[in-house]
């Protein structure tokens, strides 16, 4: 069963190859997707998979690269949109 999660990732989490990171972790678990810069300094992501690979991911993404400095991570359930890659937007 397929679900769908949008993340919110707050703290130090741009300039420090946090979304080439959130990528490595989504495609490793084979999760489709994107990350993003936000203009607020947060980082958004979206992805979509098994609830047990989401789960995975959102504590990957709790933790970032090594760099980052979390803070906190929001997770919002949302409808899968049908995406087949995991890509880095700019």
């Amino acid at each position: 069963m397929k679900e769908a999660r949008r993340y919110r990732v707050h703290g130090r989490v741009q300039g420090v190859g946090y979304r080439v990171f959130a990528a490595t972790c989504a495609r490793a678990l084979g999760l489709a997707g994107w990350v993003a810069n936000r203009p607020d300094g947060t980082v958004e992501a979206y992805a979509e998979g098994p609830p047990d690979r989401l789960a995975e991911f959102e504590f990957d993404l709790s933790r970032g690269p090594r760099f980052a400095r979390v803070e906190r991570v929001e997770s919002t359930p949302v409808e899968p949109e049908g995406m087949d890659t995991f890509e880095i937007r700019h």
